[in-house]
């Protein structure tokens, strides 16, 4: 494990490695922000632990790999206001609906403390296990190569179907089945 505080904000972040971390071939990796509810209290409403899980999983049949932590609750709106976000989702708003309602953004994550992340592992091109487009442009921003974009669809289950739709619909998360897992 290795630390960093984004001296920005004063979040702690980390970077979860195995194996040999070297510029020599690109490296599996995992860019994945905190979910409290998902990652530790197992929620079905996201996918998050399960992806996090998947990601562990197939970093060690690798035997090489990194999944780098970033404290960005709720897409970056924090964790009391997830659970504000959570209450206008049980009375009909989707995830992006209640997040604005909050006066927030759909997505209000910062990936820039990956910028010193990569650098201190010294790995320049990656093989990244995402859904999300937004963070293959901001690997690219900071000038790591995205050789390999990896889906990573797990964790769908009956209870957030919607949830998903939102991501595939409103924040144009590559997803295929509709169908439960």
């Amino acid at each position: 494990m290795h630390g960093f505080i984004d001296e920005a904000t004063d979040k702690e972040h980390l970077v979860i490695t195995m194996g040999q971390i070297d510029r020599d071939e690109p490296l599996l990796a995992r860019i994945h922000s905190e979910c409290l509810t998902g990652d530790a209290l197992f929620s079905l409403r996201c996918d998050c632990g399960a992806q996090l899980q998947a990601a562990m999983h197939k970093i060690a049949l690798e035997k090489r790999g990194a999944i780098f932590y970033l404290r960005q609750e709720g897409r970056g709106i924090g964790l009391l206001n997830k659970i504000r976000a959570y209450q206008l989702q049980d009375k009909g708003a989707d995830t992006v609906e209640a997040n604005e309602r909050l006066g927030f953004g759909a997505d209000m994550r910062d990936y820039s403390i990956l910028g010193p992340m990569f650098e201190y592992l010294g790995v320049d091109t990656v093989k990244l296990l995402t859904n999300n487009p937004k963070k293959v442009e901001a690997l690219k921003a900071i000038g790591i190569h995205v050789q390999q974009r990896i889906p990573h669809e797990t964790g769908r289950n009956p209870h957030n179907v919607e949830y998903l739709q939102t991501k595939k619909g409103k924040l144009g998360h590559l997803l295929e089945d509709d169908s439960p897992q």
